[in-house]
């Protein structure tokens, strides 16, 4: 089996593609200065775009892993992440709180989605 890598530098890929599964790398905000709900949707507009450039869609999430930097703006992250998952079809999904890269980051979202059965 093959491995494609994307969107990569020395360090890593944005996206990897292996046997009919994308991978994500973890997205933050292009835009720092938004509070938690306009990062998040950030992220995932971001995330719908690497998607599509792999080939599948939120339709065909498996996972997600999210890492918010305060529980409590959880509800926020959440607001978002509801408006924008695809109803019926949520991935298995785990949401911790961690300290990020960056300290301005508020979320960081990674994804596992499946490529559609052509």
């Amino acid at each position: 089996m093959t491995v494609s890598y994307h969107h990569s530098n020395a360090r890593m890929s944005q996206i990897t593609v292996h046997n009919g599964t994308v991978y994500l790398a973890g997205q933050v905000p292009s835009d720092a200065s938004a509070e938690m709900r306009g990062q998040t949707e950030q992220v995932l507009t971001r995330i719908d775009e690497l998607l599509a450039e792999a080939g599948t869609s939120k339709q065909h999430l498996i996972s997600a892993q999210v890492w918010v930097t305060s529980m409590a703006e959880f509800d926020a992250m959440n607001a978002a992440w509801d408006a924008w998952v695809v109803p019926g079809r949520p991935p298995v999904r785990a949401a911790v709180e961690a300290k990020l890269a960056k300290p301005e980051w508020k979320v960081e979202i990674m994804v596992t989605a499946a490529l559609p059965e052509a």
